[in-house]
């Protein structure tokens, strides 16, 4: 209930920040303003993440995200400002505001058992891996710290998280995985190939 509280209030504060950020991904990017992906919650159960988009629709078919990608949406990344509506998710109970970040509902059949225990816990806005490294990590880094965190979590962890997120974020460091928008796709392999 205090994560859902907590991220009502954010919600509500934001709101105006929010607001400005929707109008300029409208005139720079189009519509939608928003992004929704099917991700794998607390035992595996999809739900829609919401964000701010921040890509353009491609042009060709196939075309790679990093051209794709605009420079208000690299900013708004490697802020996290894109995250901002997943807010809304914590609000309807599908995240907590820690906790491992919700993966692509595709990615749960390729899971180890010890990988699948990141769906004993709800997804989080923010987590472990957010706070020591983001995107910079291997998939078997991310795992670790994610197995790691549902082992271990207490609300001590929880605090120590959240203060941990801002500094992370200003530091704006390890959004892009090396050679790509974001990571490259996991497909079951400890360490992943590069595409």
């Amino acid at each position: 209930m205090l994560n859902r509280l907590s991220a009502l209030l954010a919600l509500i504060v934001l709101s105006p920040f929010m607001a400005a950020i929707s109008v300029i991904v409208r005139i720079l990017n189009g519509r939608p303003v928003f992004f929704r992906h099917q991700r794998a919650g607390l035992k595996g159960i999809p739900f829609d993440v919401l964000k701010f988009r921040t890509m353009r629709p491609p042009r060709v078919p196939n075309e790679a995200d990093q051209y794709r990608i605009t420079r208000f949406g690299r900013f708004l990344r490697k802020s996290s400002l894109d995250e901002l509506p997943s807010l809304w998710n914590v609000v309807r109970g599908e995240m907590n505001l820690v906790g491992p970040r919700p993966l692509p509902i595709a990615y749960t059949p390729l899971y180890t058992p010890e990988q699948a225990r990141r769906l004993e816990v709800k997804p989080g806005l923010t987590g472990l891996l957010q706070v020591r490294g983001r995107n910079a990590l291997s998939w078997a880094e991310k795992f670790a710290l994610d197995t790691w965190y549902v082992k271990n979590r207490t609300w001590r962890l929880d605090l120590r998280i959240l203060a941990e997120t801002p500094l992370a974020i200003l530091r704006g460091s390890g959004v892009p995985h090396p050679g790509h928008v974001s990571m490259p796709v996991f497909t079951g392999t400890d360490e992943q190939v590069e595409h």
